[in-house]
């Protein structure tokens, strides 16, 4: 749930552009769904039902995005952050009054360090170092900024309590956030933040938050690679290819208040979370999908036999996502209630909720399987390389080659 901004314009040359020219490569960056905070980087406050292509002046290459709420975060292949979108509870990172931005404008604060890993949850927004260290921003009122108070900021402020630690990770969700340190001997999981639906895991009490990091307990002993968090869902994946997740139950079944790992017998390789579904992918290249309604009802619960009571995620099982025939997916991508994958061909396909446009099919009708989106003139395998990222009701797709790859001619 990210990006940067200075001024909006129509669509130009940009110097983004000019320098992947320079350095051999292309880059298109489109966007589409809710945009009535500015989040789509249009230079318009309106939503989109067809993919826009962008044109971001930014400074270099695009290495990652991340979708909250309504706002965006870029990283650009030199380490700096630039954001943009809904900014009312400073969210952005750019020490102002909180404002939205409609194009991408530089975090300037953290210019003096080479960050490696960006997240935005619902309203905040968490930027790692390649030193490890770790710097919030945005609504504070869960605690979910690690601050040890309720205070909300607008300038990334490095969280205290890993001064002597080496975070590799952060994963903002709605009112919580996770973090998971480098060199633990267990690669050891953090949470802070709302803790209500058991998104931080065991607690020594019910309190409705907590402001400093607590270990997440349960996952001791498990060498925990990646840690992803959205809505009041927080999951991780092991080393070994082992999905483990907590918070708030699935539709028809109970929050789970300890990590459980996720009945697979496949190795997984990535994890994407929505508000009311989880989307994994296989090693091999299968999407397989677990809760959900406008996403395709996987869990029948009169089949399962559990209509007299709420069971917990144990229950569930993983199923494949119909309608791909075939397809080897290389990437997944999960907003509240949408979902979205590209294919090993560079095919782009999304479904679930659409009221904002946010599938990219020119219209705001939901579709319970994926659905192929059309992007520009170009086929898809004019591309050497398609990442996809979904904010709660919008869609972010980049796609780049270098100029001396096999379709230079197109």
């Amino acid at each position: 749930m990210m990006e940067e901004a200075t001024k909006a314009s129509s669509p130009s040359s940009s110097s983004a552009a000019a320098a992947a020219a320079a350095a051999g490569e292309e880059e298109e960056v489109w966007s589409w769904g809710a945009g009535t905070d500015g989040q789509l980087g249009t230079g318009r406050l309106a939503d989109e039902h067809l993919p826009r292509l962008l044109s971001l002046s930014l400074p270099s290459s695009i290495s990652l995005l991340a979708c909250g709420g309504a706002h965006v975060i870029a990283l650009s292949s030199g380490g700096r952050v630039f954001s943009w979108g809904r900014g009312s509870s400073g969210q952005l990172g750019h020490g102002e009054a909180a404002t939205n931005c409609l194009t991408p404008k530089a975090v300037t604060s953290l210019e003096g360090y080479f960050i490696a890993g960006v997240s935005a949850g619902w309203s905040h927004s968490g930027f790692v170092s390649d030193t490890g260290c770790l710097f919030t921003c945005g609504d504070g009122s869960f605690g979910q900024l690690g601050h040890g108070n309720l205070e909300s900021c607008s300038s990334p402020i490095e969280v205290s309590y890993f001064l002597s630690k080496h975070v590799d990770q952060i994963a903002c969700g709605m009112r919580h956030s996770l973090v998971l340190l480098k060199g633990d001997p267990n690669n050891r999981v953090y949470g802070f933040g709302s803790c209500k639906r058991g998104q931080l895991g065991p607690t020594s009490n019910r309190t409705r938050s907590t402001s400093l990091p607590q270990a997440i307990q349960g996952l001791e002993n498990i060498e925990i690679v990646s840690v992803v968090a959205s809505g009041d869902h927080s999951a991780a994946l092991s080393s070994g290819g082992r999905v483990y997740n907590w918070g708030r139950g699935f539709p028809g079944f109970s929050d789970v208040h300890s990590p459980i790992e996720l009945s697979s017998l496949l190795r997984i390789k990535q994890i994407a979370l929505g508000w009311n579904h989880a989307l994994v992918l296989t090693d091999g290249g299968e999407a397989l999908i677990l809760g959900g309604n406008r996403h395709g009802v996987l869990g029948n619960l009169e089949n399962l036999g559990l209509t007299n009571h709420r069971p917990d995620v144990s229950a569930l099982v993983l199923e494949r996502v119909p309608g791909l025939d075939g397809k080897k997916v290389m990437q997944i991508a999960a907003g509240a209630e949408h979902s979205a994958l590209v294919t090993e061909d560079m095919e782009v396909m999304t479904w679930g909720w659409g009221e904002h446009g946010q599938l990219g099919l020119g219209s705001t009708c939901d579709w319970i399987e994926p659905q192929r989106v059309s992007l520009g003139h170009t086929l898809p395998d004019h591309w050497a390389k398609c990442s996809i990222y979904c904010g709660s009701g919008f869609t972010f797709v980049i796609r780049s080659r270098t100029s001396s790859g096999p379709h230079q001619d197109d």
